[in-house]
């Protein structure tokens, strides 16, 4: 399916004919892509130069389109411009002064010497820190690269691009500033030092794509040593954004989180914390599988201690072994944050009645969504592509909003039940159904209800 993530635009020329730009949209559509811009920039009397902008489905497509257009007779192909590329030419992000700097008054009191009362006041009370300097309003999208989603251990700098646009969607959603650090290291302790160390100059933390096991040490230790909210996107974004749309979509399906038994694929950061989450939440019943199986405490794998000791301690109550297709089968639930492609739609044939079913692995969803809902009741993904995404930029910058406004500094379990809770209830009953169990990402009171609710539930 044709994607703006492979957007490209094609400068060409051609014979100046009344045809000329349905003849190259024609060829584009035959080929696969989608149309989905036609700029004319020059025209004369026998040539006209045009900017075609399409949408592909991969790099190898957009190639191939090219190619299939410097056949064209009297069509000169000339630059072609990747427009991801173009996007982040440069960066995404800017820093700038709030005040204007235009003459030495200005930098009397910006700088030196009137800075020197602010730094004297911070002096005498610390907690001024956060009336008279960024630190109000300002996080640290902190990474190592070692669990980038979709990509893997892939390091800090081919991390940054990530981290800058979850740095963009804070300022967009909840007008937070955040900047990206990323640590080249992977070593536990040296991140849990650096971030220590440069805590001073920020209201809260969000960790990003930082692999488990370690990311679990990483956060506790910095929740237990830091006087600032510390957050792992990874784990409780996700969580709160699941669980929102399972009690919408239970609402759909008429049943009770206590009463249905649910199925996950994957037993990461993710996967643990949703778990942790919907049993706060209620949910009773559970199974979990890996790529190793059903996760049980007969495993010979599973170190005492661990997150997938929790997990084999607290769910699969039965003791069952064997394979995610096996779990699967009379389940109303499936939740995957795991691997793409590892259920056919015969595996949700077995599921049961008005089941429910978030494939949530990206890009590449552990089920064909179009395959899934043709036996399950509803169907979420984590692609922006297809109904129903479970996106934790619905979650994270009302998240930190809230927690900034309160002065918070711990984040609580009646938090994120709050958050959840709130993420839900921007769904109205007379929009409920199937195909929209989520807000929008542009629901325009996304943001305050969940910061609403944190900063209520951070009283509590």
């Amino acid at each position: 399916m044709p994607s703006v993530q492979y957007s490209i635009t094609i400068r060409l020329e051609a014979p100046a004919k009344n045809t000329a730009v349905s003849e190259l949209t024609s060829i584009i559509e035959r080929a696969g892509g989608s149309v989905t811009a036609v700029d004319v920039n020059h025209s004369d009397a026998e040539r006209v130069r045009i900017d075609l902008t399409c949408a592909c489905t991969n790099s190898e497509h957009a190639e191939q389109i090219v190619d299939k257009l410097k056949q064209i007779e009297g069509v000169v192909v000339g630059k072609v411009s990747d427009r991801t590329f173009l996007a982040h030419l440069g960066g995404k992000l800017t820093i700038e002064s709030k005040l204007p700097i235009r003459n030495r008054d200005d930098l009397s009191l910006i700088y030196t010497p009137g800075v020197a009362r602010i730094c004297e006041a911070i002096v005498k009370d610390p907690t001024d820190a956060r009336r008279l300097t960024i630190k109000r309003n300002t996080i640290a999208v902190v990474s190592d690269g070692s669990a980038v989603l979709g990509l893997g251990n892939i390091g800090p700098l081919a991390a940054l691009p990530v981290m800058e646009g979850k740095a963009a969607l804070f300022k967009r959603f909840a007008n937070i500033d955040a900047f990206p650090i990323c640590l080249d290291t992977q070593d536990t302790e040296e991140i849990v030092r650096t971030v220590k160390a440069i805590a001073p100059v920020f209201a809260g933390i969000n960790l990003e794509d930082i692999s488990a096991p370690r990311c679990f040490e990483i956060e506790e230790r910095l929740r237990a040593e830091l006087d600032i909210p510390v957050f792992h996107d990874d784990q409780h974004g996700t969580a709160i954004v699941c669980l929102a749309a399972l009690r919408n979509a239970l609402k759909v399906v008429g049943k009770n989180i206590s009463d249905v038994h649910l199925v996950m694929s994957g037993a990461g950061a993710a996967g643990t914390a949703v778990l942790k989450l919907l049993f706060a939440a209620g949910l009773k019943h559970a199974t979990v599988a890996d790529q190793k199986g059903i996760i049980h405490d007969g495993r010979g794998d599973i170190k005492a201690g661990s997150s997938l000791a929790w997990i084999a301690t607290n769910t699969n109550a039965e003791r069952k072994s064997g394979t995610l297709k096996e779990a699967l089968v009379g389940a109303d639930v499936f939740i995957g944050v795991s691997a793409g492609n590892l259920l056919t739609a015969d595996d949700i044939q077995k599921m049961a009645p008005g089941s429910i079913v978030f494939a949530l692995a990206n890009p590449t969803p552990e089920i064909d969504p179009a395959q899934a809902a043709k036996f399950a009741a509803v169907v979420a993904t984590g692609r922006s592509d297809f109904a129903n995404q479970i996106n934790n930029v619905l979650a994270f910058p009302g998240f930190f909003r809230g927690l900034l406004d309160a002065g918070a500094n711990i984040i609580t379990e009646k938090m994120l039940l709050a958050a959840a809770d709130a993420l839900a209830t921007c769904v109205e009953a007379d929009e409920l159904n199937a195909s929209y169990i989520v807000p929008s990402v542009f629901h325009a009171d996304v943001t305050q209800r969940v910061a609403d609710a944190v900063r209520m539930a951070s009283k509590q």
